[in-house]
């Protein structure tokens, strides 16, 4: 086994309750914390689920329910958070959702220095970072800051089973995107390597029984899933971030276009425009997929089980391809592969049209 002779390894302090029926401890959580008045998270779509959580926390501590969450954190919707939180004595906020709520809990935290509770209901991974991501004026802006990190994670498999099948899915491939660009980071260190394998590992055999069987949120692929994407959302919260995070910040963030399924299509051409250059990580991928190949075996996972694989699929332009091109390429992040502006317009080009990866 090959690991990595060189590393810095930064644990961060953070309380996971993983379990089925686990919401229920959620009022012991603000407890050992010493909070007493929160106010709850969600999306429109989410407001009956903001609404059990005041309701199991009691009156007395519920500062009101804030159901204004979107993708990728617009600016004006980070500031009406910030100042209903004011307003209404909160001493803390308590995210139900995916990433959008998490990630609106955390612009909240940046600014407030609010500790987060996060209940996380899709496989995003979110509550395991101290990454956040504000949108203003079409650019999303992100950075790592420890006061955004969730103090408390309540992980509860019976709330992901409204999920419906396809988010499932684009969220499950979401996480494991988290996890295989920890296998090349730059910064990287054996830990997240064997949490990264395991992550995927998990993932990619719960998508399949996810599709195949039943969607009651009780069941064990749908533990199965959250556990892998635990493990992913640690990945990405302790390493750096490389080509594939940077181009679906920008396809998000400048284009709108939706957070999973982004991720999704993206993937297999970030693998195949690193694999040269991270063969290592890709056998990691690869046998964790339990696939010949890294990138096309991420495709594969994604088509077979009804997933998006082009961006022109998910309201990406073709004529925006080029400005998409443009942006990815300010402000890089670190990547096993030099960025050149051929391959990278290449890639965005195999991925709109959805195009298997050739390795």
């Amino acid at each position: 086994m090959t690991i990595r002779t060189a590393f810095t390894y930064q644990a961060r302090a953070q309380r996971v309750v993983f379990g089925a029926g686990s919401l229920a401890r959620l009022p012991e959580e603000m407890h050992a914390l010493g909070l007493c008045r929160a106010l709850v998270l969600c999306t429109p779509a989410q407001r009956a689920q903001a609404e059990q959580v005041a309701v199991l926390i009691g009156p007395a501590q519920v500062a009101g329910v804030f159901d204004q969450a979107v993708m990728h954190v617009p600016i004006g919707t980070a500031h009406a958070a910030r100042e209903a939180a004011r307003a209404r004595g909160a001493d803390c906020a308590i995210a139900i959702g995916g990433g959008s709520t998490i990630g609106l809990g955390k612009a909240i935290a940046l600014d407030t220095d609010l500790p987060v509770l996060a209940v996380p209901t899709t496989y995003a991974g979110s509550e395991m970072t101290p990454i956040y991501g504000i949108t203003e004026d079409g650019l999303k802006r992100t950075g790592k800051d420890d006061r955004v990190l969730p103090r408390s994670v309540v992980y509860d498999p019976l709330l992901t089973g409204g999920l419906p099948l396809a988010l499932s899915v684009t969220s499950a491939i979401n996480a494991i995107a988290h996890a295989a660009e920890g296998l090349y980071a730059m910064d990287g260190n054996p830990v997240m390597d064997l949490m990264a394998q395991e992550g995927i590992r998990a993932l990619a055999q719960a998508i399949p029984a996810l599709h195949a069987g039943s969607l009651d949120g009780a069941s064990s692929a749908r533990a199965g899933a959250l556990y892998g994407a635990w493990l992913c959302g640690a990945v990405l919260g302790s390493v750096g971030m490389a080509l594939h995070h940077k181009l679906c910040h920008t396809l998000g963030g400048s284009f709108n276009l939706p957070h999973a399924e982004v991720h999704t299509v993206v993937l297999p051409h970030a693998l195949a425009y690193n694999g040269p250059a991270a063969p290592l990580a890709m056998e990691r991928i690869a046998r964790a997929l339990d696939a010949p190949h890294a990138a096309q075996g991420v495709y594969d996972l994604a088509q077979r089980h009804g997933a998006p694989v082009a961006l022109r699929d998910i309201g990406m332009r073709e004529a925006d391809l080029e400005r998409a091109c443009d942006i990815a390429l300010q402000t890089p992040y670190p990547n096993p592969r030099p960025l050149e502006r051929a391959a990278l317009r290449q890639l965005l080009q195999d991925a709109y049209e959805g195009r298997r990866p050739l390795r």
